[in-house]
């Protein structure tokens, strides 16, 4: 399958679209203004020690402290796990890794088992064994790229690697020039902290441009364009250094027309932040995202084609199933998912159903857990959630509802301001009060309500008049005292 991947890029953020057969899979953004953390390595100092929760919160620098478990503090191999009060105190300063951006109100998520991505390896400092990704699932080629890459080790080599997928193809010369690289980073780390203050950042992980270079690029990827010539230089000298079967790839775009719109990722991330998403075949998708998990909700809508109502069904969800995975890259939805696709009675419908899900979520990067249907006919999955969603980087609650994705009716809040205005009465002796409020209220007010507001004016014995205040949202009112 060809794969393009298109760069845009603004001195205020990045923007990378992932394209397989000129449909968008993918989109990442970064911006300057707040990049991502993970990969980042820091001199951290321990403020907090928590023993009930066997965790840590340890000072990086940032505006909230980052969260380190006791499950992520290395220790060597052979040696039994120890009590998180038992291997830290207040003010210890100790060099720890981001493996999870800050999400929410919570912060970042750290580990003190350092590791160092490069194209083809993953290099553990601490470590002395080779693993090998859980993508090569061929046990053989496992075995060879072990062997192949143990051999290719000094003697006297000290630290582990990870061989990562993209390294099934690499020659004997990529990989060792990979080793070098990531020997002499790690090498240049341990100066950096040599006498470094508490919450100095000793590594910073590559930009988004170069990690596209080194992480997102595969064998499938016919040509990366890139719109900023700087970038592209950039670009350019990296790939020549450290990924130089890649270099002839990129092309650099000086079209008059922006390179997002000419190739339709604008429409795209527009149609990546709507709730709900429509199937070519008139079926459609409801994708809530909350703070605990993500549903998504398939129904038929108008799609009325097959012989019978079961293969309506069968059909909407074998549909639904593509676009559910191609949404959750697109959007970059992570945490607790749960799908709940159109009842299906017909369990060899159920079973072809969930083997095409499984298929169109296994070409995800993101590492991705999968049950079957549970007892409510309901699919439940887990995708690692290691930076903000598309929605959360670009949108914000809407400050009128609250985010809550409704507002009162114009008729609720009437009563609301009923109820006001008589706890007002009695506390005050006012001699007029006047409602401040939107024009749909107002409106409420002249039209459906008047009877109450007239039955009010009698019941506390004063004059209520009524002003349009036009700035103000549905919810918003005033009651004042004249």
């Amino acid at each position: 399958m060809s794969e393009e991947i298109l760069i845009n890029v603004t001195p205020q953020e990045t923007r990378v679209a992932v394209l397989q057969q000129a449909v968008v899979q993918e989109l990442h953004v970064e911006r300057a203004s707040a990049r991502g953390l993970v990969g980042n390595i820091y001199q951290g100092r321990v403020c907090r020690v928590l023993p009930g929760m066997q965790s840590a919160f340890v000072e990086i620098g940032l505006d909230r402290a980052a969260f380190l478990h006791v499950a992520d503090i290395w220790c060597a191999p052979g040696e039994e796990p120890r009590p998180i009060e038992r291997l830290l105190y207040e003010g210890q300063t100790l060099m720890v890794q981001v493996f999870k951006d800050p999400l929410g109100t919570k912060g970042a998520r750290l580990s003190t088992q350092i590791g160092l991505a490069g194209r083809f390896l993953v290099f553990l400092p601490q470590e002395t064994h080779i693993g090998i990704s859980q993508r090569i699932e061929d046990e053989a080629e496992r075995e060879m790229l072990r062997d192949k890459l143990q051999q290719l080790l000094p003697d006297a080599e000290h630290g582990g690697f990870i061989i990562r997928t993209m390294a099934e193809t690499a020659s004997d010369k990529e990989l060792l020039a990979d080793i070098e690289y990531l020997r002499k980073l790690w090498s240049d780390i341990q100066v950096a902290a040599k006498g470094a203050a508490p919450k100095t950042m000793l590594y910073h992980d590559l930009d988004l441009p170069l990690r596209v270079l080194r992480d997102f690029v595969t064998e499938e990827t016919d040509r990366i364009v890139v719109d900023s010539r700087e970038t592209f230089s950039r670009m350019q000298s990296f790939a020549g250094e450290y990924t130089s079967t890649v270099a002839e790839r990129l092309s650099h775009y000086q079209g008059e027309r922006p390179l997002f719109d000419l190739r339709g990722v604008e429409d795209e991330i527009e149609k990546a932040l709507a709730r709900r998403v429509d199937l070519k075949s008139g079926g459609y998708l409801i994708l809530d995202q909350t703070e605990a998990l993500t549903t998504v909700d398939v129904n038929t809508g108008g799609f009325v084609g097959g012989r019978n109502f079961d293969d309506t069904i069968f059909k909407t969800n074998l549909e639904a199933a593509q676009t559910i995975a191609r949404q959750l890259r697109l959007r970059n939805l992570g945490g607790i998912i749960i799908v709940d696709f159109i009842d299906m009675d017909n369990e060899e419908h159920q079973a072809a159903v969930l083997a095409e899900f499984k298929k169109a979520l296994s070409k995800d990067r993101a590492r991705i857990t999968i049950n079957g249907f549970s007892a409510l006919g309901l699919v439940e999955m887990t995708r690692k959630r290691n930076r903000e969603s598309l929605a959360h980087v670009l949108c914000e609650p809407c400050p009128i509802c609250q985010g809550r994705g409704e507002l009162k009716t114009a008729q609720t809040v009437c009563y609301e301001i009923l109820r006001d205005l008589l706890r007002e009465a009695r506390q005050f002796d006012a001699r007029e009060f006047r409602i401040l409020a939107s024009q749909q209220v107002i409106d409420m007010f002249l039209d459906e309500e008047s009877q109450s507001m007239a039955q009010l004016g009698d019941f506390i014995g004063k004059p209520i008049s009524l002003q349009v205040e036009s700035q103000y949202s549905q919810e918003q009112y005033d009651v004042i005292l004249m």
